[in-house]
């Protein structure tokens, strides 16, 4: 669907203008058990449905170690354009983790396009966090060898020293400054990833007032237990946006 990214995408019969797009995780794919229960809350109301993968990921070209904050929105874009051409003038995004991070950042730069957003443990201090995580000769060798290994339970893989490069531009608290589009998240009690209190804290930086946060308790980083519940509550969520008529400037109005 769009271009030098894999993708998949479903036609649907209502709001014509509108589409759910899903973004995934670091080192996850456009089909995992998430993005599968949202197509099937999507394909259920007869909502237009796309996902894709980043690059580097899946079936699209590119390596983790290319991986660049600015290259994950330069993808979103190359989703919005494909979509756009399908005639959907307006996205109602779903990102988790580094996904969330993504969707939020690419709202963040183009308001106009997104109805609304729903993030699933958003990665908000992706940058920072891995930056602040590592010790000054840690960082010194990141440098040096142009390779930082990740590892845990669900990922192996390898990250080039670029991607820390952008942290400036990236900011958590520069994104909460200037939010002003309707958000629903969902983050679990139990993220040993992402804290919880990453969202907390981003909504308390926000000014703009119609986010909401939901916490699970027993939920984990990939609040897969809570997978079909979530979805079917953010399309909920983009039809109550939908209802209310509001283009994209006046959702972040």
């Amino acid at each position: 669907m769009a271009g030098r990214l894999a993708a998949d995408y479903v036609p649907g019969d209502r709001y014509n203008d509108l589409v759910v797009v899903w973004a995934h995780g670091l080192g996850s794919h456009r089909g995992g058990e998430k993005s599968e229960a949202l197509r099937d809350a999507c394909m259920t109301r007869g909502w237009a449905f796309a996902r894709f993968d980043f690059r580097g990921h899946g079936g699209s070209p590119g390596t983790m170690p290319e991986l660049r904050a600015s290259r994950l929105i330069e993808d979103l874009e190359v989703v919005w354009q494909a979509l756009r051409d399908r005639g959907h003038a307006r996205l109602c995004l779903v990102g988790s983790s580094m996904g969330g991070f993504a969707t939020a950042w690419f709202t963040a730069r183009h308001p106009e396009a997104v109805l609304g957003c729903v993030l699933l443990a958003p990665a908000f201090r992706f940058l920072e966090r891995r930056w602040e995580s590592l010790r000054p000769a840690e960082r010194e060798e990141w440098r040096r060898t142009d390779r930082l290994r990740v590892k845990n339970q669900w990922l192996e893989t390898e990250l080039g020293y670029a991607l820390v490069e952008e942290r400036e531009a990236f900011r958590a608290d520069d994104l909460a400054k200037v939010w002003a589009t309707p958000a629903l998240i969902y983050h679990g009690c139990e993220d040993e990833v992402v804290p919880a209190d990453d969202s907390l804290d981003f909504l308390r930086r926000c000014s703009y007032s119609r986010l909401e946060l939901r916490l699970f308790r027993d939920g984990d980083h990939r609040l897969t237990t809570h997978k079909n519940e979530i979805a079917a509550e953010a399309v909920r969520f983009f039809e109550r946006l939908a209802r209310a008529g509001l283009a994209p400037t006046e959702a972040g109005s």
